[in-house]
């Protein structure tokens, strides 16, 4: 199996709600990054926030799994024709036969959050409506989306942290080669809670700015939530996915291989996988997370693999990073930039820093797309690239 193709796709984020939105955002460099009105969360930073989740529960027989992360996936799965794109898939090929396989790093932790402040104040029990396994357990995001698209192939979620929706391209790979299944609902979702952002916090990494990818003057990350979901079959004319590449270096839980060298261990695996050389990409979409240590890792792994001045670009100024749902953005704006024409420019990058030895810049660049490889890079040296392609 050569290569498998993106027959239809869908995001949502902090930088527009589908694809046209986030097209534009990516292409005019708008940053979607207000700063934190996270109710219950007081910090001095910067989010990429999704409007109306809070005004649109689930109802009917998808209450049970009510929570934010699962009314951003219900918000995206609503973009771009893509309800109509699983139904013609369910048609040709079975309920059976299509496979959900999804990344996510918190799912509805913000449904426990609340639960625990509605704590019985005289036990300490949670209130009897908290209902765990539809909401916060890890499998409720695939259970919610195989349940909503009335899917009954393989189901199951990654969560590898911040590689997460990257890694599942690669898992859809592995299913439609093995024969378990003809297509592949993959991506990702994740929601702002009060734990990711105090987290990130207590371990020095949030940023009291709208984060600055790449620049010399970064200082950390600003958070964001979104969705991405893609549908992946064996099929011509349409976008592909060419290659992959994971590693685990596990060189700490949270810090990245100083010389970067698990991320270039993926790059490299995703070039091989589809044939192609680093002379044969047209730019990087970096994981970029804007702190000083990543950044720098990230840079010495291109270096090392494409050599010196990598054309690349940094996006998490737009959307905030997306943590379990970053992979999937960062495949939908490459989407974007293949089908337009651009490369696209880093948000907030007013100074280059000299020390990581990039070919980044600021503004968007019109010209011709053929091939993207794409960086997701997660906490214990969790690493994914994928390497995506235009049509032939």
């Amino acid at each position: 199996m050569n290569a498998l193709a993106i027959t239809a796709h869908t995001q949502t984020s902090a930088a527009g709600t589908g694809n046209a939105a986030g097209a534009a955002a990516l292409r005019a460099g708008r940053s979607g990054l207000r700063r934190c009105d996270l109710p219950d969360v007081d910090l001095e930073t910067f989010i990429g926030r999704v409007q109306g989740l809070e005004d649109h529960p689930l109802e009917g027989e998808l209450a049970p799994f009510d929570c934010r992360n699962n009314r951003l996936a219900e918000l995206a799965l609503q973009q771009d024709g893509f309800l109509d794109a699983v139904a013609s898939a369910v048609r040709r090929h079975g309920a059976d036969r299509v496979a959900v396989l999804l990344g996510t790093s918190t799912s509805g932790i913000a449904a426990t959050e609340e639960a625990y402040r509605r704590r019985d104040p005289e036990t300490g029990a949670l209130p009897p409506d908290y209902d765990y396994r539809h909401t916060q357990n890890m499998y409720s995001l695939a259970d919610y989306v195989a349940t909503r698209l009335g899917l009954s192939g393989p189901a199951m979620v990654v969560s590898t942290a911040c590689s997460s929706s990257a890694k599942v391209f690669a898992d859809a790979w592995r299913h439609l080669r093995a024969g378990v299944c003809d297509a592949a609902i993959v991506g990702g979702v994740d929601s702002l809670c009060g734990m990711t952002l105090y987290g990130f916090n207590a371990l020095q990494l949030v940023a009291p700015e709208p984060c600055t990818p790449l620049d010399r003057q970064r200082r950390g990350i600003s958070i964001g939530e979104a969705a991405g979901f893609f549908l992946l079959e064996r099929a011509e004319d349409a976008p592909r996915l060419t290659g992959h590449g994971e590693s685990s270096d596990a060189h700490h839980m949270s810090a990245p291989h100083p010389e970067g060298a698990g991320a270039a261990r993926a790059m490299r695996e995703a070039l091989q996988c589809a044939g192609c050389a680093g002379t044969d990409v047209d730019y990087v979409l970096m994981h970029a997370t804007a702190t000083p240590a990543n950044d720098r890792s990230e840079a010495r792994a291109l270096a090392d693999v494409l050599g010196p001045q990598a054309r690349c670009a940094g996006t998490k100024g737009l959307t905030g990073h997306t943590l379990g749902a970053a992979g999937a953005v960062g495949a939908a704006q490459a989407l974007a930039s293949l089908g337009g024409g651009f490369v696209p420019g880093t948000a907030g990058l007013t100074d280059p820093d000299p020390e990581l030895g990039l070919d980044a810049r600021a503004a968007s660049e019109e010209r011709p797309v053929r091939r993207v490889l794409l960086n997701a890079f997660g906490f214990g040296g969790n690493n994914c690239s994928l390497l995506l392609e235009a049509p032939c």
